[in-house]
Protein backbone atom coordinates (compact mmCIF):
# COMPACT_ATOMS: atom_id res chain seq x y z
CA UNK A 1 0.00 0.00 0.00
CA UNK A 2 1.25 3.45 -0.91
CA UNK A 3 1.92 5.67 1.78
CA UNK A 4 -0.46 8.77 2.48
CA UNK A 5 1.05 12.03 1.95
CA UNK A 6 0.56 15.96 1.92
CA UNK A 7 2.81 18.81 0.35
CA UNK A 8 3.72 20.86 3.69
CA UNK A 9 1.79 23.70 4.51
CA UNK A 10 -1.02 23.08 2.28
CA UNK A 11 -4.22 21.88 2.66
CA UNK A 12 -5.85 18.90 0.79
CA UNK A 13 -9.04 17.44 0.48
CA UNK A 14 -9.80 13.35 1.10
CA UNK A 15 -10.12 11.49 -2.01
CA UNK A 16 -11.26 8.03 -3.81
CA UNK A 17 -7.89 7.64 -4.59
CA UNK A 18 -5.49 8.20 -1.20
CA UNK A 19 -6.25 9.33 2.02
CA UNK A 20 -4.18 12.17 3.04
CA UNK A 21 -2.51 12.45 6.28
CA UNK A 22 0.00 14.75 7.64
CA UNK A 23 3.72 13.98 6.41
CA UNK A 24 6.18 12.70 9.04
CA UNK A 25 9.37 15.30 8.58
CA UNK A 26 12.31 14.70 10.01
CA UNK A 27 12.28 12.92 13.41
CA UNK A 28 14.32 15.56 15.92
CA UNK A 29 15.95 12.20 17.42
CA UNK A 30 17.98 11.84 14.05
CA UNK A 31 21.32 12.67 14.03
CA UNK A 32 22.21 13.44 10.61
CA UNK A 33 20.87 16.82 8.84
CA UNK A 34 20.48 16.70 5.47
CA UNK A 35 21.17 19.76 4.84
CA UNK A 36 24.19 19.96 6.96
CA UNK A 37 25.31 16.49 5.28
CA UNK A 38 27.91 16.79 2.30
CA UNK A 39 26.56 14.47 0.49
CA UNK A 40 25.43 15.21 -2.79
CA UNK A 41 21.80 16.16 -3.45
CA UNK A 42 22.23 13.45 -6.20
CA UNK A 43 23.72 10.92 -4.09
CA UNK A 44 20.99 11.70 -1.41
CA UNK A 45 17.82 11.60 -3.84
CA UNK A 46 19.63 7.76 -4.96
CA UNK A 47 19.91 6.96 -1.43
CA UNK A 48 15.90 7.16 -0.63
CA UNK A 49 15.15 5.58 -3.86
CA UNK A 50 17.06 2.63 -2.78
CA UNK A 51 15.48 2.89 0.42
CA UNK A 52 12.11 3.40 -1.33
CA UNK A 53 12.30 0.06 -3.11
CA UNK A 54 12.49 -1.77 0.13
CA UNK A 55 9.64 0.15 1.62
CA UNK A 56 10.77 2.40 3.33
CA UNK A 57 8.85 5.03 3.96
CA UNK A 58 10.71 7.38 6.01
CA UNK A 59 12.93 7.74 2.96
CA UNK A 60 9.88 8.74 0.58
CA UNK A 61 8.51 11.55 3.15
CA UNK A 62 11.57 12.91 2.60
CA UNK A 63 11.67 12.17 -0.75
CA UNK A 64 8.28 14.34 -1.13
CA UNK A 65 9.52 16.99 1.20
CA UNK A 66 13.06 17.53 -0.96
CA UNK A 67 11.11 17.51 -4.19
CA UNK A 68 7.14 18.59 -3.74
CA UNK A 69 7.75 22.04 -4.47
CA UNK A 70 9.71 22.51 -7.50
CA UNK A 71 6.51 19.29 -9.03
CA UNK A 72 3.77 21.52 -7.54
CA UNK A 73 5.97 24.58 -8.94
CA UNK A 74 5.88 23.06 -12.61
CA UNK A 75 2.13 21.38 -12.79
CA UNK A 76 0.65 24.90 -11.93
CA UNK A 77 3.14 27.02 -14.49
CA UNK A 78 2.26 23.80 -17.00
CA UNK A 79 -2.00 23.72 -16.69
CA UNK A 80 -2.68 27.46 -14.72
CA UNK A 81 -3.80 27.91 -11.23
CA UNK A 82 -6.60 25.30 -10.79
CA UNK A 83 -5.01 25.06 -7.22
CA UNK A 84 -6.89 21.59 -6.51
CA UNK A 85 -5.99 20.02 -9.57
CA UNK A 86 -2.49 20.82 -9.38
CA UNK A 87 -2.45 19.56 -6.07
CA UNK A 88 -3.72 16.48 -6.92
CA UNK A 89 -1.46 15.86 -10.12
CA UNK A 90 1.22 16.20 -8.01
CA UNK A 91 -0.19 13.79 -5.18
CA UNK A 92 -0.11 11.02 -8.12
CA UNK A 93 3.75 11.93 -9.00
CA UNK A 94 5.05 11.10 -5.82
CA UNK A 95 2.48 7.73 -6.13
CA UNK A 96 3.94 6.48 -9.00
CA UNK A 97 7.34 7.50 -7.63
CA UNK A 98 6.41 4.76 -4.99
CA UNK A 99 4.94 2.55 -7.17
CA UNK A 100 7.31 2.46 -9.63
CA UNK A 101 10.16 2.63 -7.23
CA UNK A 102 10.81 -1.55 -7.86
CA UNK A 103 11.97 -0.88 -11.46
CA UNK A 104 13.68 2.47 -10.80
CA UNK A 105 17.89 2.42 -11.51
CA UNK A 106 20.26 5.39 -11.31
CA UNK A 107 21.27 5.52 -14.65
CA UNK A 108 20.16 8.59 -14.46
CA UNK A 109 19.68 11.86 -12.39
CA UNK A 110 16.42 10.67 -10.32
CA UNK A 111 15.08 14.32 -11.03
CA UNK A 112 15.09 13.09 -14.59
CA UNK A 113 13.06 10.21 -13.92
CA UNK A 114 10.52 12.54 -11.46
CA UNK A 115 9.92 14.91 -14.33
CA UNK A 116 9.43 12.59 -16.88
CA UNK A 117 6.70 11.31 -14.88
CA UNK A 118 5.79 14.60 -13.96
CA UNK A 119 5.45 15.40 -17.79
CA UNK A 120 3.55 12.41 -18.72
CA UNK A 121 0.66 13.71 -15.77
CA UNK A 122 0.26 16.99 -17.11
CA UNK A 123 0.49 16.21 -20.65
CA UNK A 124 -2.14 13.80 -19.97
CA UNK A 125 -4.20 16.95 -18.61
CA UNK A 126 -3.61 18.69 -20.84
CA UNK A 127 -4.82 17.44 -23.40
CA UNK A 128 -8.05 16.59 -21.62
CA UNK A 129 -8.83 19.99 -20.76
CA UNK A 130 -7.38 21.23 -23.77
CA UNK A 131 -10.44 23.36 -24.53
CA UNK A 132 -10.72 24.92 -20.73
CA UNK A 133 -9.64 28.28 -20.77
CA UNK A 134 -6.61 29.27 -18.87
CA UNK A 135 -5.50 32.41 -16.68
CA UNK A 136 -2.87 34.11 -15.02
CA UNK A 137 -0.84 32.31 -12.00
CA UNK A 138 -1.29 35.81 -11.16
CA UNK A 139 -4.97 36.53 -11.76
CA UNK A 140 -7.09 37.65 -8.06
CA UNK A 141 -10.50 35.25 -8.39
CA UNK A 142 -9.28 32.51 -9.75
CA UNK A 143 -11.59 29.44 -8.11
CA UNK A 144 -14.58 32.12 -8.13
CA UNK A 145 -13.46 34.62 -4.90
CA UNK A 146 -13.51 37.67 -5.95
CA UNK A 147 -11.36 39.18 -2.79
CA UNK A 148 -9.00 36.52 -3.36
CA UNK A 149 -5.32 37.93 -3.37
CA UNK A 150 -2.28 37.72 -5.92
CA UNK A 151 -0.45 34.44 -5.07
CA UNK A 152 2.96 35.83 -4.83
CA UNK A 153 4.92 37.33 -2.12
CA UNK A 154 5.10 40.90 -0.90
CA UNK A 155 7.91 43.08 -1.87
CA UNK A 156 9.19 45.28 1.05
CA UNK A 157 10.49 47.46 -0.90
CA UNK A 158 6.95 48.70 -1.86
CA UNK A 159 7.19 49.92 -5.65
CA UNK A 160 4.82 52.84 -7.21
CA UNK A 161 1.35 51.86 -7.71
CA UNK A 162 2.26 52.79 -11.34
CA UNK A 163 5.34 50.08 -11.43
CA UNK A 164 2.99 47.89 -9.51
CA UNK A 165 0.58 47.87 -12.16
CA UNK A 166 3.03 47.53 -15.04
CA UNK A 167 4.84 44.40 -13.21
CA UNK A 168 1.77 42.93 -12.67
CA UNK A 169 0.13 43.48 -16.53
CA UNK A 170 3.23 41.79 -17.42
CA UNK A 171 3.36 39.23 -15.33
CA UNK A 172 0.00 38.26 -16.62
CA UNK A 173 1.31 38.69 -20.40
CA UNK A 174 3.74 36.85 -19.56
CA UNK A 175 1.48 33.73 -17.85
CA UNK A 176 -1.03 34.23 -20.94
CA UNK A 177 2.15 33.80 -23.79
CA UNK A 178 3.79 30.51 -21.88
CA UNK A 179 -0.27 29.06 -21.96
CA UNK A 180 -0.44 29.31 -25.55
CA UNK A 181 2.81 27.76 -26.35
CA UNK A 182 2.48 23.62 -27.43
CA UNK A 183 2.66 21.57 -24.89
CA UNK A 184 6.51 20.51 -25.53
CA UNK A 185 7.66 24.10 -25.76
CA UNK A 186 5.80 24.95 -22.92
CA UNK A 187 7.37 22.22 -20.54
CA UNK A 188 11.06 22.95 -22.29
CA UNK A 189 10.25 26.92 -21.52
CA UNK A 190 9.12 26.02 -17.68
CA UNK A 191 12.38 23.34 -17.08
CA UNK A 192 14.31 25.34 -18.64
CA UNK A 193 13.89 29.05 -17.01
CA UNK A 194 12.34 27.65 -13.59
CA UNK A 195 14.07 24.92 -13.14
CA UNK A 196 17.65 25.92 -14.64
CA UNK A 197 17.99 22.19 -16.29
CA UNK A 198 20.63 21.64 -18.25
CA UNK A 199 19.52 20.90 -22.15
CA UNK A 200 20.60 17.14 -22.08
CA UNK A 201 18.12 16.98 -19.19
CA UNK A 202 15.54 18.34 -20.41
CA UNK A 203 16.01 16.17 -23.53
CA UNK A 204 15.76 12.87 -21.19
CA UNK A 205 12.93 14.21 -19.47
CA UNK A 206 11.03 14.97 -23.27
CA UNK A 207 12.44 11.82 -24.25
CA UNK A 208 14.13 14.53 -27.39
CA UNK A 209 17.84 15.10 -28.77
CA UNK A 210 19.52 18.01 -27.54
CA UNK A 211 19.34 20.04 -31.03
CA UNK A 212 15.46 19.22 -30.99
CA UNK A 213 15.27 21.06 -27.11
CA UNK A 214 17.08 23.82 -28.25
CA UNK A 215 14.76 24.07 -31.82
CA UNK A 216 12.00 23.91 -29.29
CA UNK A 217 13.47 26.36 -27.37
CA UNK A 218 13.95 28.39 -30.17
CA UNK A 219 10.40 28.40 -31.60
CA UNK A 220 8.73 29.31 -28.05
CA UNK A 221 11.26 31.91 -27.19
CA UNK A 222 10.51 33.80 -31.11
CA UNK A 223 7.04 33.29 -29.93
CA UNK A 224 7.39 34.67 -26.66
CA UNK A 225 9.19 37.72 -27.94
CA UNK A 226 6.72 38.79 -30.60
CA UNK A 227 4.20 38.53 -28.12
CA UNK A 228 5.71 40.59 -25.24
CA UNK A 229 7.32 42.74 -27.88
CA UNK A 230 6.05 45.97 -25.95
CA UNK A 231 7.18 45.22 -22.91
CA UNK A 232 10.58 44.14 -23.97
CA UNK A 233 10.97 47.87 -25.85
CA UNK A 234 10.01 49.64 -22.59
Amino acid sequence: MAPSFRPADRNFRDGNRFQLVRLVLFSPDRTTDFMESTVTPEAQDIDWMQRVKRGDRDAFAELVEAHQGRVIGTVVRMLGPETMDAEDISQQVFLRVWKSAARYEPTAKFTTWLFTITRNLVFNESRRRKNRPTSSLDAPGAGGDEDASPRQFADEATPSPEAALLEREMREAIDAAIAELPEQQRMAVVLRRYEEMPYDEIARVLELTVPAVKSLLFRARTFLRERLEKYLAQ
